[in-house]
């Protein structure tokens, strides 16, 4: 991944993020619920209300998006946002629609963002999710069938940001993770895997690159994680016939620059912890930077992102399924 486009701006990569935002999300539901577990990638301001420091409802952040500073790391719409299995956006108004749970700073590990406040812990998101599942079993009509529905799990950054050499427990943690859902009804389970960590703007800051374009330290223990995650999704696939786990490759996706080194320059004004300085004015032209602070993508990004993660465009994007042939199987 890279940020700011600069005086070296690629038109090929403005041309192909500007094709994906004139794709349109569906317009009717394509499965009957849709959960969405993970960090800040997906957080949509269940991180609000709590006493810590990773929260974004203050401008610049929801700059483009309709109802403002909503708690989501980013100018406009999240990827979970975007994804397209329901014409509007799910909300706690009505969770037979689904529900996010997703929580800025979270991990796989429970120790994973601790220091920075309080979190809705993976543990925690998966016991808000068995209380929602509760609930939906006890609702008489328009009950969704769980077996239909879509789970995604989008975490795992934040355990590497802070201890990449952990990863025999990340991967235990996370296999717990996907067996939960699957006792809790979960049939349809997306994982997706890491981004190059070592291309955000923050971590070359910290590192440095030795000339090179990303921390690559970094990106090869996410590369490692990667692999380890699709190789648990066939075994998992094997083992449970009646159900269908999908990895989405979001190192493949979010590498459309080719061999291009460009500079990687947070699109806002950052502080020390590389989260947008309240009330900041940002880059003018947001579509031609992927990163809007720090370390999470801006709008055009989560749009490449969601709509490949749906309809994949080359092979590695997603394994065994893209979300949209998962969502009709």
């Amino acid at each position: 991944m890279a940020c700011d486009f600069g005086r070296i701006f690629s038109l090929r990569i403005f041309i192909v993020l500007l094709h994906f935002r004139t794709l349109g999300v569906s317009s009717k539901p394509r499965v009957p619920c849709y959960f969405v577990f993970g960090d800040s990638w997906v957080d949509n301001g269940n991180n609000n209300k709590l006493k810590t420091k990773c929260k974004v409802n203050y401008p610049p952040y929801g700059i483009d998006f309709p109802e403002g500073s909503t708690g989501r790391f980013t100018n406009g719409r999240n990827s979970a946002d975007i994804i397209g299995l329901f014409p509007s956006l799910i909300s706690k108004k009505d969770i037979r629609k689904g529900v996010n749970y997703g929580s800025g700073c979270a991990g796989i590990r429970k120790e994973s963002g601790r220091h920075l406040g309080d979190l809705i812990s993976m543990d925690m998101q998966l016991r808000h999710h068995k209380s929602i599942i509760s609930r939906l079993s006890r609702m008489k009509k328009n009950r969704p069938v769980l077996k239909k529905c879509v789970y995604v799990v989008n975490i795992g950054s934040n355990d590497y940001i802070n201890n990449f050499s952990c990863m025999v427990f990340t991967i235990q943690a996370i296999v717990y993770i996907w067996q939960t859902l699957y006792h809790l009804g979960g049939r349809k389970i997306v994982v997706f895997g890491l981004a190059d960590m070592g291309c955000t703007p923050a971590e070359i800051y910290k590192f440095g690159t030795d000339g090179k374009p990303c921390v690559e330290s970094l990106n090869e223990a996410a590369r490692l994680f990667n692999d380890r995650l699709m190789s648990l999704v066939v075994e998992l696939n094997k083992k449970n016939s009646d159900a269908r786990f999908t990895f989405i490759n979001l190192a493949s996706i979010l590498s459309p620059l080719g061999d291009v080194p460009l500079p990687s320059t947070p699109c806002c004004h950052v502080r020390d912890d590389w989260q947008c300085i309240p009330s900041s004015v940002p880059c003018l032209i947001r579509d031609m930077s992927i990163f809007f602070d720090g370390f999470h993508p801006t709008e055009i990004c989560n749009i490449l992102l969601a709509k490949r993660s749906y309809t994949a465009s080359s092979p590695v994007d997603a394994y065994p399924y893209d979300i949209s042939h998962l969502a009709q199987l």
